[in-house]
């Protein structure tokens, strides 16, 4: 299948779902700084792939994909900050943390192939 928009790049559809979950899990947190520390990573993830493809070229893209695949890294952290302070369940951090996992692999594999 041809990439002929971001919006068709499989990582960036996952990226955008974790950031909506993030938002709805954390939407009635009082804690503004955490919250806004893991959303704004979460919304990196997506925003730099979407970017790095509209550059339209393959070393900016893997520049990009690499920001991404940091901002994902970044999440994760945040997400056992937000276990280990009792602001997310266990389930709610392994279908975050999963999520973020698979991610981060998908975007080592786009890396591998630009």
């Amino acid at each position: 299948m041809k990439i002929e928009k971001f919006e068709d790049i499989i990582s960036w559809k996952k990226a955008k779902t974790l950031t909506i979950d993030i938002y709805k899990t954390f939407e009635d947190s009082k804690d503004f700084g955490y919250k806004n520390q893991i959303e704004r990573a979460s919304v990196s993830i997506m925003n730099n792939i979407a970017e790095g493809f509209e550059r339209r070229s393959n070393k900016e893209f893997k520049q990009f994909l690499f920001i991404a695949k940091g901002s994902c890294g970044e999440v994760r952290s945040m997400l056992y900050l937000g276990k280990d302070l009792n602001k997310i369940s266990e389930e709610k951090f392994h279908k975050l943390y999963n999520l973020s996992i698979e991610i981060s692999k998908l975007l080592s594999g786009l890396i591998k192939t630009l």
